[in-house]
């Protein structure tokens, strides 16, 4: 059942851009804190929810627009909604201490310095850069140089989080990038210097393939993503042969890639970066098929796959919003018959609002077993549960018992050091594991077989050359 559509009532301080969907006779209207008491939909939800959303969303970055708000949220089943979940502040998003002490602060009209203080401190526990980012993945130039906007953690593999992309068509909640999106320079990470980034991929001929990141590179003008990627058809950038896009855009606002005012030059941008024999991957995040369930979103889809490219899915395992394997394998088999590659089953990163979406690693492997039972074997290319850690991707391959001890067995997709990739190792079964710092090594082991290399060799350092 599609969702309920319910008009969306932007008020005064609704931000209109001109350019999105001006050719589909439907402008991009996005809504922000302010807009909260403004959104008519908002209206009929109880004083005291509303009054949480408010506190909540005065730590957490909020965002969202009319095309999520009046075709993919059904408003008949909020707050349960997925969807709603998903965009919409929630009042366990916060520790009951934290959302006490800044709703105290709303309620008494604290002076802003106040309020800002204690919203810093808040934020600051939130981890807000998890799995060492800020530190571990600096890139440098050979003079020592360091590269703003980029992160090289894996040898073949650069992200890019360019300055105009920093930003969202929606937030999701539970995102784990929600630094980049509270206004704090200090947090963000950015840069519009293609020169520096061209340097660097020319000096690290390893590179093969670059991501594009942020925020949501596709909120980008057509003009900005071409002054970046058509430098990388000129044949001294042959090594990198991968051109990824991380985006939420198929979700948050499909008329990017079918009416924009750009699109049809987005269209072919794309098409001759594969026609030169680049390969094209839109990294398309979702997290429930009713994110796919809108023409303008198949439309987008074809449109994009006619070009060449190829569109991958990955996303989070979320408590309140697909904690349920019946979802994953309908999102998997409506992915498929699309022509889209099921890519990654995430464990939500410990960031943000992760107590509110967190999910036992045990009951993670059992949603991703009984989920992949349902579907066939194009639909099977979906890894998981994976944790994005400081020493690399780790997969819960699942759960064993050997010499009489429970344990979970696990393995590297991905790693710091190439050589940890698929090796094998265990740790002992823990009912409420959460992340991959809650496990201990199995079989009386002190630890396990990475952690010397990577406390020596990465831990206060950047990746080097």
């Amino acid at each position: 059942m599609r969702p309920r559509e319910l008009p969306a009532g932007p008020g005064a301080n609704a931000r209109v851009n001109d350019g999105a969907g001006a050719r589909s006779g439907r402008p991009y209207r996005v809504h922000t804190q302010r807009d909260l008491d403004r959104i008519t939909a908002v209206h009929h939800l109880p004083a005291a929810q509303r009054f949480a959303m408010k506190v909540v969303s005065t730590v957490l970055p909020f965002r969202v627009n009319d095309y999520v708000i009046e075709d993919l949220i059904d408003w008949d089943n909020v707050p349960a909604d997925p969807i709603f979940q998903l965009t919409f502040p929630q009042p366990g998003m916060l520790a009951g201490a934290d959302f006490d002490r800044v709703a105290d602060l709303l309620r008494r009209d604290a002076p802003r310095a106040e309020l800002d203080a204690a919203v810093a401190e808040i934020r600051q526990a939130l981890n807000p850069h998890p799995a060492g980012q800020r530190e571990l993945n600096v890139p440098r130039l050979p003079n020592g140089e360091v590269v703003p906007g980029l992160q090289h953690k894996y040898r073949e593999t650069v992200l890019f989080f360019p300055s105009q992309g920093q930003t969202c068509h929606a937030y999701c909640s539970f995102c784990f990038r929600w630094a980049q999106f509270v206004g704090d320079k200090t947090l963000r990470i950015a840069t519009n210097e293609a020169d520096k980034v061209h340097r660097y991929l020319l000096q690290h001929r390893q590179v093969t393939d670059l991501l594009f990141t942020g925020g949501d590179p596709m909120v980008m003008k057509t003009r900005h993503l071409k002054a970046y990627l058509e430098p990388l058809l000129r044949p001294e950038f042959d090594h990198v042969q991968t051109i990824r896009i991380g985006t939420k855009a198929l979700t948050f606002w499909p008329y990017r890639f079918v009416t924009d005012a750009d699109a049809d030059e987005l269209m072919d941008l794309l098409e001759r970066l594969s026609a030169a024999g680049k390969h094209v991957a839109l990294m398309a995040h979702f997290n429930h098929w009713r994110e796919l369930d809108t023409d303008i979103c198949e439309q987008a889809i074809a449109r994009i796959r006619a070009t060449g490219a190829q569109i991958r899915s990955q996303g989070p395992l979320l408590a309140h919003i697909n904690a349920d394997s019946d979802v994953w394998a309908r999102l998997w088999k409506t992915q498929v018959r699309l022509g889209i590659v099921p890519y990654y089953m995430f464990v939500e990163r410990d960031t943000g609002a992760h107590q509110y979406f967190k999910l036992p690693l045990a009951q993670a492997w059992e949603i991703y077993h009984e989920a992949i039972q349902q579907v066939s074997g194009l639909s099977r290319t979906a890894r998981g549960p994976s944790m994005s850690a400081g020493p690399g991707k780790v997969e819960v391959q699942g759960m064993a018992e050997i010499g009489g001890e429970r344990v979970f067995v696990l393995r590297f997709l991905q790693g710091r050091n190439p050589d940890w990739v698929n090796r094998p190792f265990f740790a002992r079964f823990d009912p409420e594991a959460f992340w991959l710092d809650d496990l201990k090594p199995a079989f009386g082991e002190e630890r396990f077989f990475f952690e010397e290399e990577y406390q020596n060799r990465w831990l206060g350092m950047g990746f080097g050359d």
